[in-house]
């Protein structure tokens, strides 16, 4: 049960633009829903896109369901965007939105109120947990969870390559998570997550850490993950860790002094919303 009512879904992520392959840009009648959509998040991707693409296409072939493939390109200011538009897709759904520079957390919720799927899914785009992992999450959500995500920590988890600095940050930043925010989860930052569709739309018209920022300049990585997990947890979702594999991939943006920073004031920022009844 819920503690409180959910809100009406956001009708209006921010998208200024979109390429269709299947004419679903409007909401669909139930029975004409795929079961997954995978939403992208891409800021200057254009050298990692065409791998990624053809990975998750792959994944699709190989699966029985219906899936829609959303790629939300974060402002990119190289050639992702025409990557993402030229890209013939073996989804039974392709869109692709594109947005002004406003940051992964931006992105991700647009991606993730504009999806269709009964299912749903986002990855980073360097797709650091392989795509084929998306099966054990969306099993987790068929057997009861409404919100599944991926973990780097415990049994059956696997970490490859993790600069030891990252590491480290990782797990300082998660022990502060769980004392002012999200209490009993081991890894809230893994870039790797599916929710009902009812659950995203619920939490992501909700959020509020840079739901409003103007476009920015660079990457920037932030701590969106443990809102969107404390605004779960408050609404009475179950939430389920899934162990993964994850692989740390050259070209990273991760900044480790000012996201580091950026990151702790999100959680600091979430606790206080929560203080002042933003969240109500």
């Amino acid at each position: 049960m819920h503690d409180e009512p959910a809100n009406e879904p956001g009708t209006d992520p921010g998208q200024i633009g979109s390429v269709s392959r299947s004419g679903a840009d409007s909401p669909l009648e139930i029975s004409a829903r795929p079961e997954l959509t995978i939403v992208v998040p891409a800021y200057n991707e254009a050298a990692r896109l065409p791998r990624t693409l053809k990975a998750i296409d792959a994944f699709i072939a190989a699966s029985s369901i219906s899936i829609e493939l959303l790629v939300v390109d974060d402002g990119s200011s190289d050639t992702t965007i025409t990557v993402a538009e030229t890209h013939r897709s073996s989804a039974s759904m392709y869109r692709v939105i594109k947005r002004p520079h406003r940051g992964k957390a931006s992105a991700v919720r647009a991606g993730m109120l504009e999806a269709n799927g009964r299912h749903v899914l986002f990855t980073d785009a360097d797709l650091s947990t392989p795509i084929d992992y998306a099966t054990r999450l969306t099993d987790a959500l068929s057997t009861g969870a409404q919100v599944a995500i991926g973990s780097r920590e415990g049994v059956g988890a696997t970490r490859v390559g993790e600069p030891a600095y990252r590491h480290v940050m990782g797990r300082i930043f998660n022990a502060v998570v769980k004392f002012v925010a999200v209490p009993g989860i081991n890894d809230t930052q893994c870039g790797f997550k599916a929710f009902t569709r009812e659950a995203a739309q619920d939490i992501f018209s909700r959020t509020l850490l840079h739901a409003g920022d103007d476009p920015i300049v660079g990457p920037r990585v932030t701590g969106f993950d443990v809102e969107v997990l404390y605004l779960a947890r408050r609404s009475g979702y179950t939430i389920r860790e899934v162990p993964v594999y994850w692989e740390h991939v050259a070209g990273s943006k991760v900044q480790p002094l000012p996201d580091s920073f950026r990151m702790f004031a999100d959680v600091l920022r979430v606790r206080w919303n929560a203080l002042r009844g933003r969240y109500n």
